[in-house]
């Protein structure tokens, strides 16, 4: 369907992510927020692999894509470990999780008007991924792409008490909603701000584990900049 957003690759990668940050590190029946949950593959897939006892509330604006996500929740009988709303997550009463994690719309672009508009991440393609760190989850998985001014969310998530705990990152090529001319043209003219980094036809996506912990001292900021901004 045209309107379900479709990167198997992406997806698959969110999944991974989520199984190594996220659900091996329940120990408990931890309860988790999920923003932007499209049609739930990524955290059926993981749900499907780890013995997680807790439970996983979606949020997901696109009725067609929480239509199919539920048809497959339903499919694996996961309706008791999770949960998707056909509202957003920033006007919903929000419930008290141990982990935010999101794959969230990333794409810059000069307005909404594009091929996906709830793709659309901000000017800078960074808007919502920072809005999701000023909802103060302790912990926070994101995917961030290189070319969505990654050192502003670096910057934001450090300003609101965020460490780097963890990431991995994935080249990625240029796909359909990244080559719409109107959304490339976008992305070309942050790089001459230095606001957007990719190579040829490919940029980095990381899976970054944000973390409030206080126990920890360990902060791979730097790192996590010096990678996003190398292409």
């Amino acid at each position: 369907m045209k309107n379900i957003f479709f990167c198997p690759e992406e997806s698959n990668f969110y999944s991974n992510c989520l199984d190594n940050f996220v659900l091996r590190n329940c120990q408990k029946s931890e309860c988790i927020v999920e923003f932007g949950s499209g049609d739930g593959s990524p955290v059926i897939n993981s749900l499907l692999k780890n013995r997680f006892d807790g439970v996983i509330h979606g949020f997901e604006l696109n009725t067609s894509a929480w239509k199919v996500a539920n048809l497959t929740i339903d499919e694996y009988n996961l309706a008791q470990k999770y949960i998707i709303h056909n509202s957003c997550l920033f006007e919903s009463s929000q419930p008290d999780a141990e982990y935010l994690v999101a794959n969230p719309p990333y794409l810059p672009a000069p307005d909404q008007d594009i091929c996906m508009p709830l793709l659309f991440g901000g000017i800078d393609g960074a808007t919502v991924t920072n809005e999701l760190l000023s909802l103060g989850y302790e912990n926070v998985l994101l995917l961030v792409s290189s070319y969505s001014n990654p050192e502003s969310t670096i910057h934001h998530a450090r300003s609101n008490g965020y460490r780097v705990i963890n990431f991995i990152v994935l080249p990625l090529k240029f796909g359909y909603y990244s080559s719409e001319p109107k959304v490339k043209n976008h992305i070309d003219k942050l790089r001459e701000n230095k606001m957007a980094f990719y190579s040829g036809d490919y940029y980095f996506l990381a899976g970054v584990l944000f973390q409030k912990s206080k126990e920890s001292k360990l902060d791979l900021s730097h790192e996590l900049a010096q990678v996003m901004t190398s292409l």
